[in-house]
């Protein structure tokens, strides 16, 4: 069985030890477009983070990018946020403090991508960084593929 936090890393298309290396922020897109792109991910990654702070992995997942969905099964994604989570308590006061529109990801099929980083405080009194990917699929939806948690 795979460890949660080794899954949670196998779901990542933008852990921070691959932010260096993200392409440039535009490639065909003018800054318009891209403002647009990283407000609708943005709105996209609010809803699914309200699902996931909410216990409803359920639906978390359901709602997740089909590359999410390919990645891991409902009950393993369960697992592993419940275990990944834990440690920090119910987490609240999130903002971003990073947003990043990218046009390819390392190890992640060709589309568009929007790495949004969030500073969360947890409930125990630290601090954690969330990093969420959502990406654009075929349908013209921004859905989640990637999500990572660590202590700050």
């Amino acid at each position: 069985m795979i460890r949660s936090h080794a899954l949670l890393r196998l779901l990542v298309l933008a852990a921070a030890s691959l932010w260096p290396l993200m392409p440039a922020r535009v490639q065909a897109t003018s800054k318009a477009d891209t403002a647009a792109a990283i407000a609708q991910a943005q709105s996209a990654a609010g809803a699914w983070l309200t699902l996931v702070d909410g216990g409803n992995y359920a639906a978390s997942f359901d709602s997740a990018a089909a590359f999410f969905r390919q990645a891991v099964t409902p009950d393993q994604w369960q697992t592993a946020v419940k275990q990944a989570r834990a440690p920090f308590g119910p987490l609240s006061a999130r903002h971003v403090i990073a947003a990043v529109y990218a046009a390819a990801l390392p190890n992640a099929p060709p589309g568009e991508y929007v790495v949004l980083q969030y500073e969360t405080a947890g409930a125990k009194g630290q601090h954690v960084i969330e990093t969420v990917t959502p990406m654009h699929e075929a349908n013209g939806r921004w859905r989640v593929s990637g999500y990572y948690i660590k202590p700050k």
